[in-house]
């Protein structure tokens, strides 16, 4: 075998050594981003079932009987005799500048 060949294949044997080693780190670096991927999948998840129940739990807050025992309770409001009832008329903005 002449020293042209011998060199020739010795680079081959490289170039394919080099190739190996690249598709080994790109395996490992494509299984470290999917198992990133699954983690953060379970996050998502965990926040969309809490957004739900905050949802629920808002809805429960804002409900007219919780806002009607929470003002006559808390704030200790009572709904007005029709003869307390005051109607005020708004008035004509005037638009002075």
């Amino acid at each position: 075998m002449s020293l042209a060949m011998r060199a020739g294949v010795a680079v081959l044997a490289l170039a394919l050594a080099a190739t190996a080693i690249g598709v080994v780190f790109t395996k490992h670096e494509a299984r470290s981003l999917f198992i990133q991927l699954q983690g953060l999948n379970g996050d998502r998840d965990a926040l969309e079932i809490e957004w739900g129940q905050l949802k629920l739990e808002q809805s429960a807050w804002a409900t007219h009987g919780r806002v009607e025992q929470t003002a006559r309770v808390g704030l200790r409001m009572v709904i007005p005799r029709p003869n307390e009832v005051r109607i005020v008329k708004p008035t004509a903005v005037t638009n002075e500048h």
